[in-house]
């Protein structure tokens, strides 16, 4: 389980570590950060698929996702006495992204590039560094990238070695450096990454690719935009938990019933008390079939790690938020979940469960913050 997530430098993020738990309810007001907190999971997760440079790019380049205020705030700009201007800087200039849980940690680096190269608006990674447990320390790391050098510490003896000499600055040492034997860890770290699962764009217009038939092919886990909805609610009535896709679907739908219309090609179909036949995906409202897709989602059938789903109640009613937030508690105890959110009777319906970690996210002087007790504890590799 991820229990650490630390951003620094990243759009309204200029410092901010949270802690997570096992179902995180991430709030706060228009504007506060929260889809900024959900896009730096996706650049973690993407920098295992070696897509950052690109995921970055698609968002303006390096200059539109950095943090656009000054490096710190005086005590003066705090308190309004004093106008925000820029100050001296003390550091480089950087994008760093980090996570940790109690087995192990990831931290990368980014900064400018050379302004000779062709390709000026790519950020280079700078550093990457890997470690056991939560935090970092000057012993604990087992893999390590500065510039184009990657090190990793030997299985045998536990001494570094180089391992790379020339690592291009948009390549990362997650993908390129991994192997069986010195790598190994870096390697399961990997795969756990590419393992991460975002849910952000179900498609439910009336062209949405789940309205259509579908190849019925073996599918335990949903596409990002729900095209695969047949197959995977076959699936999940075949080798997953059927009982609770129906408990799920009763639910939040009293009386009714979902099933798949077989053959080669397939559509989901609901029996819905008091009509003599079913109603075919063309047929369901846009929120019947966003819960339909969120419960092939939440009870697949090969969870992942950790799953973040960013505003999940989107175009649905509100008395379908009670059974949402049941649903999204029960597979909770399946896998991880970040939860994006800024429904208040989904919020409330959550925070009554016992366990669920709430983060709040507030703004001053343009800057995201975390509002709890205090931050967790979180060391960033140096350059």
């Amino acid at each position: 389980m991820i229990s650490h997530l630390a951003v620094a430098g990243y759009r309204s993020l200029r410092s901010v570590t949270i802690d997570l738990g096992q179902l995180t309810l991430v709030t706060g007001a228009n504007g506060s950060g929260k889809s900024s907190l959900y896009r730096s999971l996706r650049l973690l997760a993407d920098t295992a698929q070696g897509r950052l440079i690109g995921s970055l790019a698609a968002e303006g380049g390096l200059s539109s996702a950095l943090w656009a205020g000054p490096e710190k705030f005086s005590r003066e700009m705090l308190r309004g006495t004093q106008p925000v201007q820029g100050t001296v800087r003390s550091g480089p200039v950087s994008l760093k992204l980090g996570f940790s849980g109690t087995d192990f940690g990831y931290a990368i680096d980014l900064g400018l590039p050379d302004p000779t190269h062709a390709f000026s608006r790519d950020p280079e990674i700078k550093v990457e560094t890997m470690w056991t447990g939560p935090l970092l320390d000057r012993s604990n790391a087992f893999a390590e990238r500065r510039g184009p050098a990657v090190r990793l510490r030997t299985a045998a003896n536990g001494e570094w070695r180089r391992a790379m000499d020339g690592l291009l600055p948009f390549d990362s040492m997650v993908t390129h450096c991994a192997d069986s034997v010195d790598g190994l860890e870096l390697l399961l770290m990997r795969e756990r990454m590419r393992n991460w699962r975002f849910y952000d764009n179900l498609r439910t217009d009336i062209d949405a690719p789940a309205r259509r038939p579908q190849v019925m092919t073996y599918t335990p886990v949903l596409g990002s935009d729900g095209a695969d909805l047949a197959a995977a609610i076959a699936t999940i009535l075949a080798i997953g938990d059927a009982q609770a896709l129906e408990e799920a679907v009763d639910d939040a739908f009293p009386g009714s019933h979902v099933r798949v219309d077989g053959g080669d090609y397939g559509m989901v179909e609901m029996r819905q008390p008091g009509l003599l036949r079913p109603l075919g995906a063309k047929e369901l409202s846009d929120g019947t079939l966003r819960y339909l897709l969120l419960i092939a989602a939440l009870l697949s059938p090969r969870p992942p790690e950790i799953m973040i789903l960013n505003e999940p109640e989107v175009s649905l009613h509100p008395s379908l938020l009670d059974a949402l937030a049941r649903l999204l508690i029960e597979a909770s105890r399946r896998c991880q979940i970040v939860l994006v959110s800024h429904s208040e009777r989904l919020i409330d319906c959550l925070r009554q469960e016992r366990g669920v970690r709430n983060v709040t996210l507030a703004k001053q002087l343009g800057e995201t913050q975390a509002e709890a007790d205090e931050a967790p504890r979180w060391n960033w590799p140096t350059r």
